[in-house]
């Protein structure tokens, strides 16, 4: 069967199908790496990084502070009073 010789997709049409098969291969890349990144570390999964967050049943900061010293106890134990 001989063709017709007419070209019968626009580039219009061809740009948008490319641009639809880049997007779907960065999502799929992005789920991939999902995939395979820890799932315990909750760094990864807050887009604003380590930062101060509270820790809900304490209402410390979750990330414990290396070059700060810790903070004293402010009331007296129990056997003091």
């Amino acid at each position: 069967m001989a063709s017709s010789g007419k070209k019968k997709t626009t580039m219009a049409k061809l740009t948008r199908e490319s641009r639809l098969r880049e997007r779907r291969l960065d999502k799929q890349a992005r789920k991939d790496a999902r995939k395979r990144a820890p799932a315990h570390d909750p760094d990864l999964l807050d887009p604003d990084g380590p930062g101060d967050t509270l820790d809900a049943t304490t209402g410390e900061s979750a990330h414990s502070d290396a070059g700060q010293p810790a903070l004293e106890a402010v009331a007296p134990a129990l056997g003091d009073a």
